[in-house]
């Protein structure tokens, strides 16, 4: 059993037997794991139907689970221990904690997983064992994008609890495209009441004939937020939002016409964007535009607290496939770049985001944003998502800048995930869940200084070809497995990790997913209701390049 977890601990040692977990165990929770208390508890009594009596002393939770702190380890770092007297998770702090609670959990098997016992008889047991693990990085994470096609709170939600027990802790939070915009601000009513619903939906790539007719849309409540944002905390997951500015915003254009280079084009007759791509209609360069988004950021600051977790001061300004060609032939831009003494629209777009990396600095937050905003260079605490390829990571950690890697062609996992004409709507090159189990994180040529400076790495879940749930669980399962496993555990160079190895323990891991409900891609392919035949995608053939 303990073979089959995922992802791969740092060290297990076997012992001989096993704990039963029986009516009459208990759950103990030691001072600053209260919270890992109340989570394990709920699960485990739904899954088991065990009583799971809290316990005031670890001597009433003998042959139960007991959660503690312990100053040896360090951040979220655990040790799990089973034995004759029971279960002993010690964590260095609370996350610590909480992984070792997964852990606690996949030892109990796929029916832990479940939301109801689904054998009365059943015996609950975890072999005899000591687990010793931390993880390789400090970020963990997944990007989902819920502009292109709204994912509602419940759905955001689940993905928190399927992240939680993958052992990912940051959620990027896609909030804002050209197709939606998915966050209410109470000063700009029509952000959602324009911004959010677009009128028809292109069907796959952008060049397919096929539409849907009916309107798309929604968006979260401030309230809707708060909720995700504690939900998160509580299971020690921190969420990045994501506002994109200044390409990437037709649908803020089309609900304040303003925003946009309205001496350039009829702005005030643009819809929210109904097709996929690169925008053409970008934010116009202005003082204006500026207190705009700083008002949209000063309600979302409120929203994303920076305490909620250790990534929590990190907001995400997007600064992607900003198309300039309206700035050169705009005279306010050009004013503006003669005013400022800019040598170029490039330079203006370094300006603009500029701006917003010292408004949010004054703040105590820390910018963060995709490879493009290298471009003119950076205050200090910035950050970059380096997403064109691994050459944007180093150049910023060179630089002396924080790194997310998440390089399109190994982690997108909108990409398809075989050569097969039943993968639906295909999109990029192949990527198999051998491919992002073999995807390294860390550029070889980087000094060991300059390592130091990657925090860590995340999958992209982008949503123009997934219309609902179920696309979004086939995408990214199981391969959020293969990335949550490069992401926390200790592995060899690419070429040298047991592949082989892995799918043994996906063999169980698969059953835990069906246990939580995935919609995951089996490993011989899609389930007929999961192909999307006649469906024009984007496939591109060979091997990916290596930028």
């Amino acid at each position: 059993m303990p073979t089959s977890l995922i992802p791969a601990p740092r060290g297990v040692v076997a012992g001989a037997g096993e704990a039963r977990l029986t009516d009459a165990s208990g759950l103990y929770a030691g001072p600053g794991t209260e919270g890992v208390g109340r989570w394990l508890g709920s699960v485990l009594r739904a899954a088991t139907g065990l009583p799971w009596r809290e316990a005031r002393e670890p001597a009433e939770a003998r042959d139960g689970v007991r959660l503690s702190l312990a100053a040896d380890l360090g951040p979220e770092a655990y040790r799990l221990v089973s034995g004759p007297a029971g279960v002993l998770v010690e964590g260095g702090d609370a996350a610590g904690v909480l992984h070792g609670a997964q852990t606690l959990r996949q030892l109990l098997g796929a029916d832990a997983f479940r939301r109801a016992p689904v054998r009365r008889d059943r015996v609950w047991a975890v072999p005899h064992l000591t687990v010793e693990d931390a993880p390789r990085f400090r970020w963990r994470g997944l990007m989902l994008d819920v502009a292109r096609h709204f994912m509602p709170k419940e759905g955001v939600l689940r993905y928190l609890d399927l992240m939680s027990a993958h052992k990912l802790n940051v959620l990027h939070l896609h909030l804002t495209d050209d197709q939606g915009w998915r966050v209410e601000i109470k000063r700009y009513p029509r952000l959602t009441e324009a911004g959010s619903w677009r009128a028809r939906t292109k069907i796959g790539h952008r060049a397919s004939p096929l539409w849907d007719d009916r309107p798309h849309g929604g968006f979260h409540t401030q309230d809707d937020l708060r909720e995700i944002v504690a939900y998160a905390a509580e299971r020690h997951i921190s969420v990045v939002p994501e506002i994109d500015v200044p390409g990437h915003s037709q649908a803020a254009i089309a609900a304040y016409p303003e925003l946009g280079n309205s001496d350039v084009v009829d702005t005030a007759a643009l819809t929210v964007w109904d097709t996929w791509g690169i925008n053409p209609n970008v934010l116009a360069p202005t003082e204006d535009t500026l207190r705009f988004y700083e008002g949209v950021l000063e309600e979302l600051l409120e929203l994303f607290p920076a305490d909620a977790g250790p990534f929590s001061p990190f907001v995400h300004i997007g600064g992607d496939e900003c198309v300039k060609d309206q700035w050169r032939e705009s005279a306010t831009a050009r004013e503006q770049i003669a005013k400022l003494g800019l040598a170029d629209e490039d330079a203006l777009q370094s300006w603009f985001i500029g701006h917003f990396d010292r408004w949010l600095a004054d703040r105590g937050r820390r910018l963060i944003g995709w490879d493009e905003i290298l471009q003119g260079g950076l205050a200090p605490g910035a950050a970059v998502s380096s997403w064109r390829g691994y050459a944007g990571g180093i150049a910023a950690a060179r630089a002396g800048h924080d790194v997310v890697m998440c390089p399109e062609q190994q982690v997108y996992l909108d990409h398809r995930q075989d050569a097969g004409p039943d993968e639906p709507v295909p999109i990029g090159y192949v990527r198999t869940l051998e491919d992002v189990y073999r995807f390294e994180p860390v550029p070889a040529e980087l000094t060991p200084q300059e390592r130091e400076r990657v925090l860590g790495t995340q999958a992209n879940v982008w949503t123009e070809v997934m219309e609902d749930q179920g696309r979004v669980d086939y995408q990214t399962f199981p391969r959020l497995a293969a990335l949550a496993e490069v992401a926390w555990s200790e592995l060899p160079a690419p070429a040298d990790r047991d592949f082989a190895g892995f799918e043994r323990r996906m063999t169980e891991h698969y059953r835990r997913l069906d246990a939580l409900g995935v919609a995951y891609r089996p490993p011989g392919g899609p389930r007929p209701w999961q192909r999307r035949p006649g469906i024009l995608g984007r496939p591109v053939d060979g091997p990916p390049p290596a930028l």
